[in-house]
Formats: structure tokens, sequence, C-alpha cells
């Protein structure tokens, strides 16, 4: 072994108190186990504890940890290349960029690569404003997320007090772009306090007003979700998109999704695929690169691209061994990995459903791909959120072996969104931890 690497992963966890104090961490959530290697689904920490990972670290490992066929491809072409400036050309970015348009909505066709989702979401709103004379101003969803960059951050649930208090994204209001908001299709908690049933999707009606009545000249785009995910794990009702979309059309606004979360882990590559709705751009992050880092902006026939004169310029945008990361991905997502995750979305989903009836704290279940949120609530019927008992049920799940995310502004939606390669098996694993942190909540 290098005698570096022999040095890092010596590293004891009485040790840790002599490194941390140099470190400065602006999210996540803390305290938290210290990981020393993954394989499969599975993470194993300093103390040698082994846990089933439902977060993916953050969304982004669809192929697990340690995948020897995705590592042994990124090993070889590592002989070759790794970092390009963006001013050369590259096979594997005019193949990833390719790849992509093929896998995107029909008008979907041309691609621009960066580093993080945020700088996507940043050059998807470029792209508008340029396509948009004389606008200004964005309108997005309640309860979004689109990052933390000052670009974004302004269009982020973080900087409001959706949770209840201000947080860190309030403080840099005063140096960040203002967005303009309108409620979100939160069907289970409506912002508005309706029913689905009789609400006659009032939410487009304040969308529509608000173009007319609440933004100061053109509107430059209407950025969303297509499922917030931060928010809650909240899957937009299709009638919710299809009449966005022509709200968009008849108001000339570019509609701009924000897959980074989607892409792929709804069980199909885009969101076009699974609610029949197309946007005019589409920005990618997270898991677009197998745990590489990588991001990218795609954008329709119909708008003017980027042009050359450093209106987009990074540093590794052009990241070969990202590149051929993410096409490697799309490979084995292609030979049937895509195919298991919806298998076993599909079944999470539907034990967790069945679940409900022993634990009817369980407020709601929502489900697409491995897409999963279980809603937790003090009463079914008043559906008042319980972000004691989720804390309680993350708290005995993770000492017991399962990581399980935290959404929602009310902290009470537990996150279910592990790798895609994982097995009916561990997904026994899960549902019979859950099931015992429930009933040592005492429910």
């Amino acid at each position: 072994m290098d005698p570096l690497l022999r040095k890092l992963y010596g590293i004891r966890k009485e040790d840790i108190a002599d490194y941390e104090k140099y470190l400065m961490l602006g999210g996540g959530t803390r305290p938290a186990p210290t990981i020393i290697r993954g394989k499969g689904v599975w993470l194993t920490d300093i103390d040698g504890k082994k846990y089933i990972d439902c977060t993916s670290q953050s969304w982004a490992m669809y192929l697990g940890f340690a995948n020897e066929e995705f590592n042994a491809t990124i090993t070889e072409h590592l002989k070759n290349a790794s970092h390009i400036h963006q001013g050369f050309d590259t096979p594997s970015r005019f193949m990833l960029a390719k790849k992509l348009a093929e896998k995107a909505p029909k008008k979907i066709n041309r691609v621009s690569f960066t580093v993080g989702g945020a700088a996507a979401v940043e050059g998807g709103m470029k792209i508008a404003i340029k396509n948009r004379e004389n606008a200004q101003e964005f309108i997005t969803l309640y309860d979004a997320y689109h990052g933390t960059t000052l670009g974004v951050m302004g269009s982020s649930w973080v900087s409001t007090k959706s949770s209840g208090k201000f947080m860190g994204g309030a403080r840099f209001n005063r140096l960040t772009r203002q967005f303009v908001r309108v409620p979100n299709p939160y069907c289970y908690r409506c912002p508005l306090e309706l029913k689905r049933e009789n609400c006659g999707m009032i939410c487009l009606k304040l969308l529509k007003i608000t173009i007319e009545k609440a933004v100061n000249g053109p509107v430059a785009g209407l950025i969303m979700e297509p499922l917030q995910a931060s928010g809650g794990q909240i899957i937009f009702p299709k009638e919710y998109l299809e009449g966005a979309r022509k709200i968009c059309d008849d108001y000339g606004i570019p509609l701009i999704w924000d897959e980074i979360q989607t892409y792929c882990r709804i069980g199909t590559w885009f969101a076009s695929g699974y609610y029949g709705v197309e946007p005019d751009i589409i920005c990618l992050g997270k898991g677009l690169g197998g745990g590489f880092p990588i991001a990218a902006t795609m954008i329709s026939d119909d708008l003017e691209g980027f042009s050359p004169d450093t209106e987009e310029l990074h540093t590794f945008a052009n990241n070969t061994v990202s590149q051929v990361a993410a096409l490697k991905q799309i490979e084995m997502l292609e030979q049937g990995i895509l195919d298991n995750c919806n298998t076993m979305g599909n079944y999470l989903g539907g034990e967790l459903t069945k679940m409900r009836k022993d634990f009817p704290r369980m407020g709601d279940v929502r489900q697409a791909g491995l897409h999963i949120g279980v809603e937790l609530v003090r009463d079914p019927v008043t559906r008042e959120a319980d972000a004691e008992l989720l804390q309680a049920v993350r708290n005995y799940a993770m000492e017991n072996g399962v990581i399980f995310g935290v959404g929602g502004m009310l902290k009470n939606v537990l996150k279910v969104k592990p790798p895609f390669i994982i097995t009916k098996e561990e997904c026994d694993i899960i549902l019979e931890v859950l099931r015992r942190a429930l009933k040592h909540a005492g429910l």
C-alpha cells in the first residue's frame, strides 16, 4: 500500500479531535459516523460498524460503493488523461453530451458541463435571461431547493422562514438575487389548506396571477424541481406540471427543471419520461457522475446557447474522469440497473404503504422509483408533523445499521433513497429496522 494511504487509513477514532478543529463545515447533519470504506450499499465507519446507506451519500451514488466494473473503467482511463481545460476538445466530452441528448426529451440537444448542481442551475438562468429581452426576475416554488451559491441561494428555502426560523441562507440575502415564490402543489400538506379533490389546482391560478401582477417586467424563467426532494419528497401531480408548461408557453417563459435529484432516480432517465411533460432547460448534478463531481445544463433547440466569449467558463468543466464516470454509469444503468431502481423502488414503496396499517403515524408514503419519503405525523387526521418521532426513528435506525435521510420543512419526512443496486434482501433489512424503530419509539 502507498505510504500516504497507509497513514490515511491508519487514523484512529481518538485522533479525530486533533484533526477536526481545522475543518469548517457549512452544512450536513452532525455528529455523524466517520466513514472509512463502502461496498455495495453498505458503509463501514471508523469503529468497523456497518450501515445500509439510504442516503446514497447526498443521493449521488447510484451504483453504490467500490463497484469493481465501474472503478476498473475509471482506473484504466486515468492512465491516459484526467483534467483537460475547457478550451480543448475531448472524446469523453463529445460522447457524454451526445449520450445525454439521446436520453433527454426530443428538443433538448445541447449540453454545457460544469462541476456542481448549483452552477448548473445558474447556467440555466443565464440561458433564460439571454433569451428573454428585458427580463430580470425568476419565479420559483415554496420549499424549493436549488443550491446555496450566491446565484441560487435566494431561490432555496434556506433563505426563508419556511422551517420556522431563519437559517444560514438568510444571512446572505443582501447579496443574493431575490426570487418571486409561488405555492407548491404539496397536496398532502397544502400551503393553502385546501383538499386535493376540490382545490381546482389553485396553485396554477396563483402562478398565472403572479406572472401578471407580482413581477416587474417579463418573467425570466420558472425554476422548479419536478419532484421536490429537500422539500419533502413531494411528487407533483401531472396535472400541475402540464398546467405550468402551458402557462409558460402562453407567456413565453422558459421552463427550467432542476433534475439534480430526479435524473434516473425516479425510474426514468429524465422526469419527462415519468410525467410526460417537457421543459426547456434541464439542470443536472449529484448522481450524474456516479460519485465523481460533474454537472450539466441542457437546453432546447428553441433557445440560443452560450457564446464562447466567457459567458460560461469553469476550470473543471472538461474533467475527463468525471465524464468517463458518467458514461460508464449510463452504460451500466442501460444493462438493467435502472430497471432494478424501479423494481426495488416499487417493492419498498408497496411494503411501506402496507406498514402504514400497523403504524398510522406514517401519515403518507410517497414513492417514484427510489425517490421515497415517509411523512411522520402526531395524528393521521390532523396531520400535525412530528419531527421528534422522526429523530427517534432515525437515531434508532442508525444505531441498528441503517442510515436514513431527513427532509421536509418541518423535518418530519424520512428519506429512503438507497443506491440502485440494492437487493430485495437488503430492502427487507431496511423495512425490518424501520419497523423495530417505530415500535421502539412507542408506536
